[in-house]
């Protein structure tokens, strides 16, 4: 899973996230409050801003297109953009109100008090220009746009008019966080990421249970014209509901801290990238879930970067989601997982037909040279090109079913080349593991594996065993 090459144009309400911490030691004088000394500060990109800094943890890049004030919060927040690699800094400047700043003073790891700068002036008409001229400029060349609309001014009608005519002119998916319960300013909308309560408000529905969810997000789905609804559960987990009639509803994993402060902005920077990278919605859902509960598991407004992520997806697999013989792209997609761990995935590959003590010998070699192994199978036509008519013996699901069963085996491939050149291209191991029965020179793909820094281990075989000689005992018997 790789998104180093999807851009996002982000776009909304961006905001200066501002953190001041200290220590309360005692009671002020002057009133009965307590005295916080403060000993540091941090500073962040919020709002959109916390969106596009998602976006570039997951390496993605980021355009952000907002209104930042000319003041020291804005000269903060510019800074900030500045410091997050792959971050465009597009945001027009405005003179008739103040960067948005949220300012949380916190002691003990608790927050003590909040304080919102914010102006509520509606969006002037010479802003409004200005950011539509951005949208129109910044749209070209990206492959998603997120809307965040925090009901700050920027997402006006005519903005969001902009914004959907553009992205519709290009074939680009628009994902929306949306804060109005009018769900037809959204119109237009690929999907829209309402949590429980923000879908309770706009449907008018009860979401207490999955039915009730998928039917308030049917209605709001119809309001909007949009393709799916993705409804955030907190600790339930999500739902995604497509126009094609489709429902997949997925559960969160139970963890220590479960802090969903800027979770919401994870979720919709992930489905972006998943979906702009080519994924579908369900697939999407899923890695979306997995980085929002690497969130959800720091304190505070975080972000979750690809390799976290990765090892959440791994986490979050169960039986159910490790068939016993995986397609290609899947076998690939969980290599890069392993070794996005640091995890060492070794390679072997054959016909596997019919399993004896010396396959076994040779799995426990193989699988001690590595962390993880993955068994390439033939498949049935193959096999019988390079054996013969009357094999194999047993089908390729049998033998999948058998392999995946050995304890030394952690994922199954198959391959219908001749030789699995292809397939060891695609998975990329860091060990490839033949028989000692063969040259280095004669085993396909070691050139490949190696010329990457990999190595090739040549196993020690068990003497006495074969398949074929296995059947002639049997024929003979």
């Amino acid at each position: 899973m790789d998104f180093s090459a999807v851009s996002i144009l982000c776009v909304g309400d961006v905001m200066l996230d501002r953190f001041l911490y200290g220590s309360m030691e005692r009671i002020s004088p002057e009133a009965p409050v307590p005295v916080l000394l403060l000993d540091k500060r941090r500073e962040m990109a919020g709002g959109a801003g916390n969106v596009a800094s998602n976006v570039t943890a997951l390496g993605g890049r980021a355009i952000l297109v907002g209104l930042v004030g000319n003041d020291e919060a804005g000269g903060l927040l510019r800074s900030a953009l500045a410091a997050r690699p792959n971050v465009v800094d597009a945001t027009v400047s405005t003179t008739s109100r103040p960067t948005i700043c949220k300012t949380r003073f916190i002691a003990a790891h608790q927050q003590v008090v909040r304080t919102d700068e914010e102006s509520r002036l509606p969006l002037q008409a010479s802003e409004a220009a200005d950011l539509c001229a951005a949208l129109e400029a910044r749209t070209e060349g990206v492959q998603a746009v997120v809307v965040s609309d925090y009901g700050k001014g920027v997402c006006s009608p005519q903005v969001l008019e902009t914004v959907f005519r553009a992205a519709k002119a290009r074939n680009i998916p628009v994902f929306v966080d949306p804060k109005s319960s009018d769900y037809r300013l959204y119109c237009g909308a690929t999907c829209i990421t309402p949590n429980a309560r923000e879908l309770a408000e706009a449907s008018g529905l009860s979401v207490e249970t999955e039915a009730m969810v998928e039917a308030a997000a049917r209605k709001v789905m119809a309001d909007a014209e949009a393709d799916a609804i993705l409804a955030t559960r907190s600790e339930k987990g999500m739902m995604l509901v497509q126009r094609n009639g489709a429902v997949v509803s997925i559960p969160t994993r139970a963890r220590e801290v479960f802090d969903v402060s800027g979770a919401g902005d994870t979720v919709i920077a992930t489905m972006a990238l998943a979906v702009g990278s080519g994924l579908s919605f369900e697939q999407a859902m899923r890695v979306a879930n997995a980085a929002a509960g690497v969130v959800v598991g720091k304190l505070g407004t975080a972000t979750a970067d690809i390799q976290e992520v990765l090892h959440e997806l791994d986490e979050q697999s169960g039986p159910d989601e490790a068939p016993h013989l995986l397609p290609r792209a899947a076998a690939r997609a969980q290599v890069q997982r392993w070794q996005a761990r640091g995890l060492k995935v070794g390679f072997t590959n054959g016909c596997f037909d019919i399993l004896h003590p010396g396959h076994v010998s040779l799995l426990a070699e193989a699988r001690a040279a590595c962390d993880r192994l993955v068994v390439a199978l033939n498949t049935d036509a193959s096999i019988s090109r390079l054996k013969g008519p009357e094999r194999p013996v047993n089908t390729l699901d049998s033998r999948a079913r058998v392999m995946a069963a050995v304890r030394y085996v952690d994922a199954v491939v198959a391959f219908e080349d001749d030789t699995p050149l292809e397939t060891i291209k695609a998975l990329m191991p860091d060990v490839l593991i033949k028989g000692a029965d063969y040259k280095p020179e004669d085993v396909v793909g070691a050139d490949v594996v190696t010329a990457a820094g990999g190595r090739l281990v040549l196993a020690d075989l068990a003497q006495g065993h074969s398949t074929t000689s296995t059947i002639g005992r049997i024929r003979g018997a």
